[in-house]
């Protein structure tokens, strides 16, 4: 039986959008190893200054633009893509625009992802709420490019508090559930303009396991109620970015966090998960510990330019279904294609899908 396929969130802006994001792709080899860092890569008023820039024909950059990265992504094979998140300078920041109580003028250094990086960012200075719904408003322009149903991504609590300065709240698990409370806003009302795939990024779940038990997976619940059944609550939860494509020795979450968070999630009621598995492999015997979750198993490396085999991905999902039922499974590269040019990101997802669909 074919697996499902499915991206994770980011694809390679094309040179038409008005805005350039965090992946540096508009800069040299020896300016994005020098970079400290993905969130080191954002700087106050650029993202302002870009749209300003485009001018009255920002929108239609916009359409162009998605339009790209929707076409490719089912071209080569992909069930349920995403807008590549084109709108976005990052997958964190540009939620955080639409929130009341952060100041993207007041920026405060501070290491993130457990001294992954280090950063200049925007700064918590009162109450998070929500102070703009503008996620279906994405959903409805890019689901007009393709009859598969396209998923929305945005970044959970746990993972928007590591991400950018807090100066006002002194309880975390308060700050989480205002943040919780201000996405549950966002994301039903992308259910209501009719998106059935929502995918919440908590890559800090894997940075900070105890944490997600304590409670992370509540406020991923939260942002999340009231939905109905037949929406798919997909939750990403990656290991590591590096600083650019093809460098090693980037810091990575400890290789025993999804095993210390798999019964949490099993236990929640997400319909999938996504796990990393290509740039650092997993025992696949962790995948026994999913009862009733579907798995988005990352099946080729962001990290590295080097093209997989259509042999090797198929290998690694034959390996996978001595762990977990086939209609359980569902491939995806491991996390977001923002550090590849179009062409490898297309070649990438094409072999993907060729191997997924050879099953």
């Amino acid at each position: 039986m074919p697996l499902k396929t499915t991206t994770i969130g980011s694809f390679p802006k094309p040179k038409s959008a008005p805005i350039q994001d965090w992946f540096m792709g508009e800069k040299s080899e020896e300016e994005r190893k020098a970079s400290k860092g993905l969130l080191a890569n954002w700087s106050p008023g650029a993202y302002e200054k870009s749209l300003q820039a485009a001018g009255d024909n920002v929108e239609n950059l916009f359409l162009e633009s998605i339009k790209e990265v929707v076409t490719d992504q089912v071209s080569a094979g992909i069930d349920v893509p995403t807008d590549g998140e084109v709108r976005r300078e990052s997958y964190v920041l540009y939620q955080c625009r639409f929130l009341n109580g952060i100041s993207f003028e007041q920026v405060t250094h501070k290491s993130v992802r457990q001294g992954a990086f280090e950063a200049d960012l925007p700064t918590i200075v009162g109450p998070i709420s929500s102070k703009e719904i503008r996620l279906h408003h994405d959903w409805k322009i890019a689901q007009q490019f393709t009859k598969n149903p396209l998923k929305v991504t945005l970044p959970g609590p746990m993972t928007i508090t590591d991400s950018i300065a807090n100066n006002y709240y002194d309880d975390l698990k308060k700050l989480a559930f205002d943040f919780a409370m201000a996405l549950n806003k966002e994301i039903k009302a992308l259910v209501g303009a009719g998106c059935q795939y929502i995918q919440v990024d908590e890559p800090v779940f894997a940075r900070k396991p105890e944490q997600a038990i304590e409670y992370g997976m509540e406020n991923l619940e939260r942002t999340m109620h009231g939905i109905p059944k037949e929406v798919q609550r997909v939750c990403h939860i990656c290991c590591g970015y590096p600083n650019s494509l093809d460098s090693d020795g980037y810091k990575k979450a400890d290789t025993d966090a999804y095993e210390k968070i798999a019964e949490l999630i099993d236990e929640s009621s997400l319909d999938e998960v996504s796990l990393e598995d290509s740039h650092r492999h997993n025992d696949l015997k962790l995948l026994e510990k999913f009862k009733k979750t579907k798995i988005i198993l990352g099946l080729v490396d962001i990290a590295k330019s080097r093209m997989e085999s259509i042999e090797e991905v198929r290998s690694r999902i034959v390996d996978a279904f001595n762990h977990i039922d086939e209609h359980r499974l569902i491939a995806a590269p491991d996390c977001g294609l923002g550090f590849f040019t179009r062409e490898q990101a297309i070649s990438k997802m094409t072999i993907m899908s060729k191997a997924a669909k050879s099953i």
